[in-house]
């Protein structure tokens, strides 16, 4: 297994095509700083590339998961062209996140607050640990969590959303899976194991057929009805002009595993 180091952000090949992203700042809670935005920008982005990569499990290093942007290098920018870049930039990861060709994993323990709340919420899927937390807190200093509730509002209804970012409370892992942000919660010794194996489950099937069912997902989502049929049965169309649909049906009906090409 690989590891290659950045610093605020750790790659790491765990094998049969899964990749680890891990944010690497524990002293600022893994806090999303501009250095932290681009470097996970950019790891997404090369493994978005890759061709052996299938899924990404994303989670933090240290106490907790992510505290969102940090404090300190936002209080010091000022300037509104700064703040301006700040927040474009945590959208482009966002949206990289959301509209890459690989499945992402949120591994969340401790807090994910604010930012690391969007950022979980971006997450294809979210798994934490029992304790875990989350919220959109930025109520309480005066900043209204308006770029992580375009996230967090996609997963969870609008009136348990503006509970959250009226009160700035933060929500346990049951109540997080009870409203849709996140998928199951587990205890600590249980999480690596489950998020590993389901992993491996989505690692198994073809590349080919996941980037095209996840991007037509997001895309469906934000059309009218008969505008998203129209739209899926194109895509069906394309996924079933591969080879690995030919395959894959074959092997069912022959009652083999099917071997897939990812074309």
């Amino acid at each position: 297994m690989r590891t290659i180091e950045n610093v605020d952000v750790l790659v790491k090949n765990l094998g049969q095509g899964i990749k680890n992203i891990k944010i690497n700042d524990p002293k600022t809670y893994n806090s999303l700083s501009f250095n932290t935005l681009r470097s996970l920008l950019n790891a997404f982005k090369k493994l978005d590339k890759d061709n052996s990569t299938k899924v990404i499990i994303l989670e933090g290093v240290g106490k907790g998961f992510s505290a969102g942007h940090n404090l300190k290098e936002v209080r010091s920018l000022k300037k509104r062209s700064k703040y301006l870049k700040l927040f474009n930039l945590c959208s482009k990861l966002m949206l990289q996140i959301v509209e890459g060709r690989k499945p992402v994993i949120a591994k969340v323990h401790g807090a994910a607050y604010a930012a690391g709340c969007q950022l979980v919420a971006s997450c294809d899927l979210a798994y934490s640990t029992n304790d875990a937390m989350f919220a959109t807190p930025g109520v309480n200093i005066g900043l209204f969590c308006s770029t992580p509730m375009v996230a967090v509002s996609r997963k969870v209804n609008r009136k348990r959303m503006m509970k959250m970012l009226l009160t700035g409370e933060p929500i346990k892992a049951n109540y997080a899976k009870e409203i849709g942000l996140i998928n199951n919660h587990f205890s600590k010794a249980k999480l690596n194991s489950e998020v590993l194996k389901l992993a491996k489950t989505i690692a198994s099937k073809s590349n080919l057929t996941i980037k095209i069912g996840k991007q037509a997902f997001y895309k469906q989502l934000e059309m009218p009805l008969r505008k998203a049929y129209s739209y899926t049965s194109r895509m069906m169309t394309l996924n079933m002009m591969a080879m690995d649909a030919k395959e894959g049906i074959s092997a069912f009906l022959e009652k083999r595993k099917p071997k897939w090409k990812n074309k």
